[in-house]
């Protein structure tokens, strides 16, 4: 069985056990194929509306007074704290009532939010709402947060400020945008330095030729995310409603 049937035949019995839209997170780490499964989802499944968690990044200037203000790293987006929370509840919330609402859009090219003019229209009577991203229903970690597990962690955030920051808009401010979601599912890695390696395969996908001199760029930036993935492939695998383990070649472990 490949990861596509197993979610399509989760959503399938999932959408017959209620009579409105079903909201689906899909959880997945960096590069574990999140987006060919929603697309795989939309084609299978009519009335299906796609709102990703990357499109819910809040614009430039805002996550820049956030650097200013806040930490230095929250300019680059990614970590809770880095979201438009209302924005994302007030959009899940008309797609759960069966209304047409335009779907926010993030321009990564430009790291800035898309005019509202070019968000694009949800299905008319939306049967199916898929709710993916790297970090879909997280849940805050506990624990001390001060011993660094890289060295972002150790060199630019030595007092750990960013990392409680960030650990408290997960506590606080992201769980009433989880809230909307009926099932959860999870892709799983099958380790944080498989994640790494899928994000060098996107990174060589879109720039073509050797990497080699991007590495250390690209390992800083994953840096920003891997506490968290690492907390999610613990906690989240004994509470979702499925769990998809991936090998390294993304099939079914």
């Amino acid at each position: 069985m490949t990861a596509e049937i197993a979610l399509a035949s989760f959503v399938e019995k999932a959408l017959a056990q209620t009579p409105r839209p079903l909201v689906v997170g899909l959880c997945g780490a960096q590069g574990s194929g999140k987006s060919t499964l929603t697309e795989a989802l939309a084609q299978k499944f009519s009335g299906t509306a796609i709102l990703s968690i990357d499109d819910l990044y809040l614009p430039q200037e805002e996550r820049q007074r956030l650097a200013r203000d806040v930490h230095p790293l929250f300019a680059t987006r990614g970590v809770p704290g880095t979201h438009d929370v209302p924005l994302g509840i007030a959009t899940l919330n008309a797609l759960r009532e069966g209304r047409q609402v335009r779907l926010p859009r993030f321009d990564k090219s430009h790291d800035d939010r898309l005019p509202e003019r070019d968000w694009p229209l949800s299905p008319p009577r939306p049967r199916l709402v898929v709710f993916e991203g790297w970090c879909v229903g997280a849940r805050p970690i506990h624990g001390d947060l001060r011993p660094p597990i890289n060295r972002l962690e150790r060199d630019e955030d030595p007092d750990a400020t960013w990392r409680r920051t960030w650990n408290a808009a997960l506590a606080a401010d992201l769980p009433p945008l989880f809230a909307a979601i009926d099932k959860l599912a999870l892709l799983a890695a099958p380790s944080w330095d498989v994640v790494l390696g899928w994000r060098r395969e996107k990174e060589a996908a879109l720039k073509p030729g050797p990497i080699r001199v991007e590495e250390a760029s690209l390992s800083r930036f994953v840096s920003h995310y891997e506490r968290l993935t690492r907390h999610i492939l613990n906690e989240m695998t004994e509470r979702a409603d499925l769990v998809i383990p991936l090998a390294e070649d993304r099939s079914i472990r």
